[in-house]
């Protein structure tokens, strides 16, 4: 049977490519540039996640850029020219331009081809969320769900991710133009492992600290027990890493603790989020509850003005 509808996914989902070489699926990869040239965040296919993260303790600031306008034009085309209805599930506005510069190509092409079904959507996530997202949109897509359907899924499931992940130090984030300087040093004056995740209009956002990675690690645990979904049968969690395997598998043992029907779904951390972050990150997805409801005043109020 024909999909109801096609999907456009772009690498900072941080997901084994493997699990994206499936028909109807068009992947757009970032791109990031180090001391010897410009490279694409292709899923690890030119360069192992060690390679990467070696290059950067060795002394490598990367720095990163959206998909080229002239690969999400392409994408948008062979999704016009095919007539399947297309969604294109996208990383965070609220860290990178590559969604605007999607909106504004697709609103070209849909000069050209005016009943094109294409459809984009703003994640507000990345890394793990992200690839949680994904995979769950996948399995939508393939019970049945339409382009609209899983559009109107999207917007409301993005909400409903959660996630926290913990980095070694806030310096590389600093650079990046991601937090505060006054965070960074902060973090670095206190000796401590920072804890982020992404707040409800898709900007990183500080939510603990923990002095010591096994406490930090321990804190992930706690934090999956306290808000991941009970009544959905056999949790799937996500756990991703910047070459730290141990630390993930160390993770993943505190949480079979909790329930062995715990299904992990470990990945590496791929290139572009790994520039910012650096090496030694760990990450942890799942499904619970949502996350307007913890929306601080602040929150609420940048909301209410983007709503208009």
């Amino acid at each position: 049977m024909a999909a109801e509808c096609n999907l456009i996914i772009d690498s900072c989902c941080d997901l084994p490519l493997s699990m994206l070489q499936i028909e109807g699926v068009d992947t757009l990869n970032f791109n990031y540039v180090m001391s010897d040239g410009d490279h694409e965040d292709d899923f690890y296919q030119s360069i192992t996640p060690h390679e990467f993260y070696e290059k950067i303790r060795n002394g490598e600031t990367p720095s990163t850029s959206q998909a080229s306008p002239a690969a999400i034009e392409a994408a948008w085309r062979r999704a016009a020219e095919n007539g399947i209805p297309t969604v294109y599930l996208c990383f965070s506005s609220g860290l990178s331009s590559n969604y605007s510069t999607a909106a504004a190509l697709l609103a070209q092409v849909k000069e050209e081809f005016p009943d094109a079904p294409l459809y984009l959507v703003d994640l507000m996530i990345g890394s793990t969320p992200e690839g949680l997202l994904v995979l769950e949109a996948l399995r939508q897509r393939d019970s049945g769900l339409s382009a609209e359907e899983l559009v109107e899924w999207a917007e409301q499931a993005r909400y409903f991710v959660q996630t926290a992940f913990m980095v070694d130090d806030l310096d590389a984030l600093h650079r990046g133009g991601r937090i505060p300087a006054s965070v960074a040093a902060a973090g670095s004056a206190l000796n401590v492992k920072p804890l982020l995740t992404f707040d409800t209009s898709g900007h990183l956002a500080l939510t603990g600290a923990a002095r010591g990675r096994k406490k930090g690690l321990k804190q992930m645990a706690d934090f999956f027990a306290k808000e991941h979904d009970t009544q959905g049968g056999s949790p799937v969690v996500l756990i991703g890493n910047a070459d730290c395997p141990k630390d993930a598998e160390a993770l993943r043992d505190l949480l079979a603790k909790q329930d062995e029907s715990i299904t992990v779904v470990q990945h590496n951390i791929g290139a572009t989020i790994g520039s910012h972050v650096g090496p030694g990150m760990v990450s942890i997805s799942f499904w619970g509850g949502d996350r307007r409801e913890n929306m601080s005043v602040a929150d609420r109020i940048a909301a209410k003005i983007k709503r208009g």
